[in-house]
Parts: C-alpha cells; structure tokens; sequence
C-alpha cells in the first residue's frame, strides 16, 4: 500500500481536493482519503506511513490547532528527508488572525523557529520534529506596501496591525534532526511580498 500511495500530502484540506495528493482533513467531504482530528496527534498518529511524503502543504490550519506543535511532529514522522512542507496561515498582526471565532491562535514568522530542535535548548516539550526555515514570505496589499514605502514597511509590519496579511513558510525536514545547540537556533529572517 505505501509504495502506490502518493508522496505529497495535502492537509486540512477541507474542499480543497488535489489530484495526486492523499487528501487529509478532520471533515468527512467528498474525496478525501483520511478523515483525521488533526488537534489529536499528541495521542494519535496520523494513519500514514514514516518517511514516505516529499511535499506536504498545510493551509490555514495551525491557526485552528490547541496543539500544533504536536501536529508539526507527526508531519515530521512520515516526512522523508528533505521533504518540504509550505505553511500558510495568517499574520498574527491583522484582524484575519482574530476574527474567525474558530481561529486559537494567532501566527508571526518567528513562531516558525518553535518547529525546529536548535530552539529547544534551555526547555523541552518533548517535541522531536524538526523542520527548517527556508523561506517566509510576509504578504502585504500592495495598495499599503505602496503608502508606506518599501524602506519603512519593514517597520510598519512589526508595530502596526493590518499591515502584513498572510505568511506563507517553506519549512524542509531535517532528517536527522539537527542538535539542540543554541549556535543553530536562528531568528526566522522574512520577506516582505506586496500581492
């Protein structure tokens, strides 16, 4: 069954389907393959096989989990190495991140550190994923990015709200994880994209 399954996971894909994808969601829709409690991995493993997904996308979920970190650790788990894994979730700093009642949580690019072992140096959650920042994108309208002026939105998006709309994070899986040393624990240096 592994060997026939896909090798890229769409997660908490509500009705977003995707043709050659294992389709993953906590909804039970038409076409997907799993109906999983994706705020449950600390107690349950997701119902795929270690090592075996290339590219994982999760949009617009970890916004909604109590417990992400637990759900990047299953991801983690049946990642290959080097799989990449893109993010998209909104910018803690906009009303997006608020006002859907169902939304737990909100998200800056820094939370992505948290994902990774080189951040779990002086504390442990017993957390043992690991994924790496290679990208983060910071979207901005570019009605705003054109206001302020590229030499100051960098600013604007850390002291305002309403400025940065979206992140989207390209993580990769490193496999084996990487030392729990602080000279490997980085700030998440981003982008600012105007759309």
């Amino acid at each position: 069954m592994t060997s026939k399954m896909a090798t890229k996971l769409n997660v908490g894909c509500g009705q977003d389907i995707r043709d050659g994808y294992v389709n993953i969601d906590g909804a039970d829709l038409p076409g997907i393959d799993f109906v999983v409690d994706l705020d449950a991995c600390a107690t349950t493993r997701l119902p795929l096989p270690d090592d075996h997904f290339q590219q994982l996308e999760l949009s617009h979920v970890l916004e909604h989990l109590r417990n992400p970190l637990a759900l990047m650790q299953e991801l983690y788990r049946v990642a290959a190495p080097g799989a990449r894994l893109q993010v998209k979730v909104p910018h803690g700093g906009h009303d997006d991140a608020w006002v859907d009642p169902t939304h737990v949580r909100a998200i800056v690019p820094q939370t992505f550190s948290y994902f990774a072992q080189p951040k779990y140096v002086d504390f442990d959650y017993g957390y043992t994923g690991d994924w790496r920042v290679e990208r983060c994108d910071v979207l901005v309208p570019r009605q705003i990015y054109d206001r302020i002026g590229r030499d100051k939105i960098l600013e604007a998006v850390v002291i305002y709200r309403n400025v940065a709309k979206e992140i989207i994070v390209d993580l990769v899986a490193e496999k084996p994880a990487r030392p729990r040393d602080p000279a490997l624990d980085q700030p998440v240096v981003y982008q600012i994209v105007p759309f």
